[in-house]
């Protein structure tokens, strides 16, 4: 059973609906029993860092979600879910993220000849010094294009979590891969059959 976390920050039932076009069983929960019995957990995401982390803890997520990552069951986070595991981000001052993968989130700077937030299709590519991206990227063919919508990007205390990058006046940590942890700032279930191969790799994750 696939656990898609619900604690009303949207977007969800479009990951549970990609995954079950791909023939997984998988339920919206926001009832952490349940979460910790699945055999695969995703945390999606739209809107503020600050606002998600205050629903988390409103109703005990966030352990829940530390404990279900400690325990080495295979976890995805999506956009701002991917953000979420961080210490904290510019966009909420003072306010503390999961901390599961050490580091901060920053804006997308401004000047760069980019619009903020990133609206649309952008390619990925290995990080420098790895000569391909992470698991999640296994049979999905080099520079291929998957769908953003972010005004922040994660930037992790250790390069070396970073499994693939993208370009947007700044690198970009599209995707960052810590032991059982895996996590996209692109929208897989909006990105086509690119993003159906990212979820059916990370469905083939056992844990570590």
């Amino acid at each position: 059973m696939i656990a898609v976390i619900d604690y009303g920050a949207g977007n969800t039932r479009s990951v549970s609906n990609a995954l079950k076009a791909l023939g997984y069983e998988a339920i919206l929960t926001g009832d952490g029993e349940k979460i910790r019995r699945a055999d695969h957990v995703i945390l999606p995401g739209v809107g503020a860092f600050g606002d998600a982390m205050e629903r988390l803890r409103a109703v005990s997520l966030d352990e829940v979600i530390r404990e279900t990552v400690s325990s080495g069951t295979p976890f995805l986070g999506i956009c701002l879910g991917q953000q979420l595991l961080m210490d904290s981000s510019e966009e909420s001052r003072g306010v503390k993220g999961l901390g599961i993968i050490h580091g901060t989130c920053r804006r997308i700077p401004e000047g760069t000849g980019r619009k903020v937030p990133q609206i649309g299709w952008n390619d990925l590519s290995a990080p420098a010094g790895r000569q391909c991206p992470g698991r999640l990227f296994l049979d999905v063919p080099a520079h291929s294009y998957v769908y953003f919508v972010h005004s922040y990007y994660t930037v992790p205390d250790d390069s070396a979590v970073i499994s693939a990058v993208t370009e947007y006046g700044v690198t970009i940590p599209a995707s960052l891969e810590q032991g059982n942890v895996t996590a996209c700032q692109f929208h897989p279930e909006k990105s086509a059959e690119t993003g159906m191969q990212i979820l059916r790799n990370f469905m083939r994750a056992d844990g570590c």
